[in-house]
């Protein structure tokens, strides 16, 4: 599976703390070889149709689209920050 970036969610993860990027940085490596691992929290926002969301920790969120081999990371910061804009 192959994982793209957007600006907006490089932008984003440039702007956080050094050490939320690293455990950003290990959360998606684990996405990348299980999407479905329960400590990511994976699940269909309602709200905007085909966007999904999944957990760095209790506080941030990131926001992705999937395609048939790819998965297209949108946007990461604070949940309530992460899920105004998906």
């Amino acid at each position: 599976m192959n994982l793209y970036r957007t600006e907006e969610f490089d932008k984003a993860l440039k702007s956080l703390p050094k050490k939320l990027q690293e455990k950003t940085a290990k959360k998606l490596e684990l996405f990348k070889k299980n999407p479905r691992h329960p400590s990511l929290r994976i699940k269909k926002i309602k709200s905007a149709r085909g966007i999904w969301e999944g957990s760095v920790d209790k506080k941030y969120r990131f926001t992705f689209e999937r395609g048939k081999d790819t998965i297209i990371l949108r946007v990461i910061g604070a949940h309530n920050e992460a899920l105004k804009h998906p």
